[in-house]
């Protein structure tokens, strides 16, 4: 029958819009895949994560829980509503390398990135862009440092 995406709170998707709304004229229990999609996100709690619907002809459905944003994975690390309004020039939070790497895995199947330490370079233009710094460090030197090896043993 067709496919419908959605962004939700992980854990507290509800059946109001956009999920209520588009289920309704193709017959489907909302409050029942409501309730798979809070199942499925709920370790993910706290963070907006992307979500399949999709219906075969049968009206059955089946959810697709997709990677959270980058910069939501990272406010969840330093446990902040927002970035920098000023970036480049405001600092809101300090992530740890590892802190890097755990997000990197995180997003590694959804990045153009052909290996982890290449992976950790997105997250750390992200970074950059909401004002984190890593280590206490400004990110262009965190990067700098990658380049020559010096975060090779993480890897």
């Amino acid at each position: 029958m067709g496919t419908i995406k959605v962004l939700v709170d992980a854990g507290k998707a509800n059946a109001g819009p956009p999920i209520g709304p588009a289920l309704g004229p193709l017959g489907i229990n909302a409050m029942d895949v409501v309730n798979a999609i809070n199942e499925a996100t709920k370790d993910l709690e706290g963070i907006q994560v992307p979500v399949k619907i999709i219906i075969d002809n049968k009206k059955k459905f089946t959810i697709e829980v997709g990677s959270p944003q980058t910069s939501a994975l990272i406010k969840k690390e330093l446990n902040i509503k927002k970035g920098a309004q000023k970036s480049g020039t405001e600092t809101v939070g300090n992530l740890s390398f590892d802190q890097i790497i755990k997000i990197a895995k995180a997003k590694y199947n959804q990045l153009v990135s052909k290996d982890l330490k290449a992976s950790s370079k997105e997250i750390l233009g992200t970074c950059k862009t909401m004002g984190v710094t890593v280590d206490g460090i400004s990110i262009k030197d965190v990067i700098k440092h990658l380049n020559e090896g010096v975060y090779d043993s993480k890897f």
